[in-house]
């Protein structure tokens, strides 16, 4: 994975609304997935946006779409961060189908983003704040 630090994974259920008329998850549900992972990493490092402060916004997100997944399923998406910026930094998520062994197996979606950290109330972004810079993966 190159320059790309490990700082969290999860578990969720893929669910049967998940599906579309093709019978496989629809791709935009993976940015959901991919979401989902993000946020509970920033709930857990306590960096979740102040709408009155200071806070991360994503600016860009892709997903490549390896194999298709279909319910009933357990995937689980692995989320790395890479070296920060002044004010940003990337982060790397993999989306792999947990096995009958409740291991997780082959890969299905990769995806990245791109999160500015903001002055909300100013619309301007601002440098990462120390205690998140410190978490991320080493230049």
């Amino acid at each position: 994975m190159g320059n790309k630090k490990l700082v969290h994974t999860m578990r969720m259920p893929v669910r049967w609304g998940d599906m579309d008329a093709m019978g496989h998850v629809n791709n935009a549900v993976y940015f959901r997935y991919i979401e989902t992972a993000r946020i509970a990493w920033l709930e857990q490092i306590g960096a979740l946006p102040d709408p009155t402060g200071t806070g991360p916004v994503l600016i860009n997100a892709q997903c490549s779409f390896l194999k298709q997944l279909k319910y009933p399923a357990e995937i689980e998406v692995a989320s790395y961060v890479g070296p920060p910026g002044r004010s940003s930094f990337e982060m790397t998520h993999v989306i792999r189908l947990v096995g009958a062994d409740g291991e997780p197996g082959a890969l299905h979606a990769e995806g990245m983003a791109k999160i500015v950290w903001v002055d909300f109330a100013a619309e301007k972004s601002v440098a990462l704040p120390d205690d998140v810079r410190a978490l991320l993966a080493v230049e």
